[in-house]
């Protein structure tokens, strides 16, 4: 008799508050996680879950609980990261007070890559097959909107010129992570695209323009499920 734990799949995952699966309550300044049953998109098996993500964090710290946790990543079938929206973003509040300053973001381009190469390798080296996941793409009214209440918006826009910029900034980095994959000929499954393939993308994001609502997560987990069936990604077929 076959035994039932053959059809386990054991995953994790590195990333933010979007890999957490973080969700705007309400459309208030609250945070929950959403809740989404795994098993009952993928079917016949059971997805045994570890999920290592944390809100607000970077790739360096990300790279840093990633070795943290170096010793079990062989025990995974695949090991998700995602990383890069917090990585782009600047520190507003600074900016609002100094536009005529120059500002970085919390992880700049070159050191977003490298910090993301060596993620990599301590995953591989330690014996663990990584996948790669581009961002979704953000509402850039609403999330101006968000980050910006309480501080002053004509500084802001001062600074960086118009709105739209915000989504080009971030859509740079999701570039990044896009070249990083197939430089290191890492698995990439491109959520970005689900989101920016329905007519009205908007819609499957919260009020703060950054955060996927509960339909954005469904179409999420939905997307990642068949990439990993299809591609065969998992056990009874995995690629290495």
């Amino acid at each position: 008799m076959e035994n039932e734990h053959e059809k386990d799949v054991r995953i994790c995952v590195f990333g933010d508050s979007i890999g957490k699966g973080v969700i705007q309550q309400n459309n208030s300044g609250r945070y929950g996680l959403v809740k989404i049953d795994l098993n009952a998109l993928v079917g016949q098996k059971n997805i045994i879950l570890d999920n290592f993500s944390k809100m607000g964090i970077t790739v360096s710290k990300g790279l840093s609980i990633v070795k943290r946790h170096a010793a079990k990543l062989s025990n995974y079938d695949r090991i998700f990261l995602e990383f890069g929206g917090n990585d782009c973003s600047y520190a507003w509040n600074e900016i609002a007070e100094n536009p005529q300053d120059e500002h970085i973001p919390q992880t700049p381009t070159t050191v977003f890559e490298d910090l993301y190469t060596e993620m990599i390798e301590e995953i591989k080296t330690n014996g663990g097959k990584p996948i790669m996941l581009s961002l979704p793409p953000l509402v850039p009214e609403r999330y101006f909107e968000w980050f910006s209440e309480n501080l002053n918006k004509k500084n802001i826009l001062k600074w960086i010129g118009s709105v739209d910029v915000i989504y080009r900034w971030q859509e740079m980095y999701n570039l990044k992570v896009v070249l990083l994959a197939k430089k290191l000929s890492i698995p990439l499954i491109d959520i970005r695209s689900a989101f920016l393939s329905k007519r009205q993308y908007k819609d499957f994001l919260c009020e703060d323009g950054v955060h996927p609502n509960k339909s954005g997560y469904k179409l999420i987990y939905e997307t990642v499920i068949k990439a990993i069936l299809d591609q065969k990604m998992i056990p009874n077929g995995a690629t290495d």
